[in-house]
């Protein structure tokens, strides 16, 4: 059944501090994106004390390759694949549940400057009603073709638009995105078009701790190039949909 497509996974990250112990960030809330996305694809919930506790177990035996570096971490995606024997598109009766690890640094070869974006008119990653709000193997094929495009014209990634108007900010590349503009940040809203980001949640509650105008409204392309135009424009994206 794994070339239908019924496949979902999370990814987050285990640091190592400067005091040599190993972190793992909001394991909770990953355990429970990854039964949100088991949800969308009609995979039967996992006991997320069980998933925790395998990441937990996993980590724990291959401490030794979470990096030490500044900027480096070790990638954690658990996964789950459908496996039953059968062709005939229907949820599947059984699945495989695994943990695999990366060591990783940054995630473009651009490291924390800044990137070359191509807004996208024409391709499209994910629409409202459909697969954007899980963490799934389609929505990251259907980004490929639009990604390869863009990086022949001489762009890092692509600023992916709403599937229907193709005019609202959706994600920037495999990121949420966020814009500031004037004393305003704002995200897109989480309309089930983009996945709920454990890494997007954590800036909203820092800048909100901040005192800083936060909003997560429709934001469009026209708005975004206005405020480029009269200088009032950040934009940033916040780590790839951890």
């Amino acid at each position: 059944m794994l070339h239908y497509g019924q496949t979902i996974f999370d990814g987050m990250k285990a640091f190592r501090g400067a005091d040599g112990r190993v972190r793992l960030f909001r394991l909770p809330d990953h355990a429970r994106r990854l039964n949100r996305s088991a949800h969308y694809m009609c995979i039967p919930e996992i006991d997320p004390a069980m998933v925790e506790e395998s990441i937990r177990a996993v980590v724990e035996v291959d401490q030794h390759w979470v990096p030490k570096l500044a900027g480096t971490s070790l990638y954690i995606r658990p996964t789950v694949i459908a496996t039953e024997t059968f062709l005939g598109v229907h949820p599947s009766s059984s699945y495989i549940y695994y943990v695999i690890l990366c060591p990783v640094g940054a995630y473009y070869k651009e490291g924390m400057n800044p990137v070359r974006i191509l807004a996208s008119d024409t391709r499209v990653r994910a629409v409202k009603g459909g697969l954007g709000a899980a963490k799934t193997a389609a929505n990251y094929a259907a980004s490929l073709y639009g990604a390869e495009e863009a990086q022949k014209a001489g762009y890092t990634q692509v600023l992916w638009l709403d599937g229907v108007e193709h005019k609202y900010l959706d994600e920037v590349g495999t990121m949420n995105i966020m814009v500031r503009i004037g004393d305003e940040v704002i995200t897109p809203p989480l309309n089930g078009a983009i996945l709920a980001g454990v890494t997007r949640d954590s800036a909203l509650t820092l800048m909100r701790d901040w005192g800083l105008r936060v909003s997560e409204r429709p934001v469009s392309i026209d708005e975004v190039t206005a405020a480029a135009t009269a200088g009032t424009l950040e934009m940033w994206g916040t780590e790839p949909r951890r």
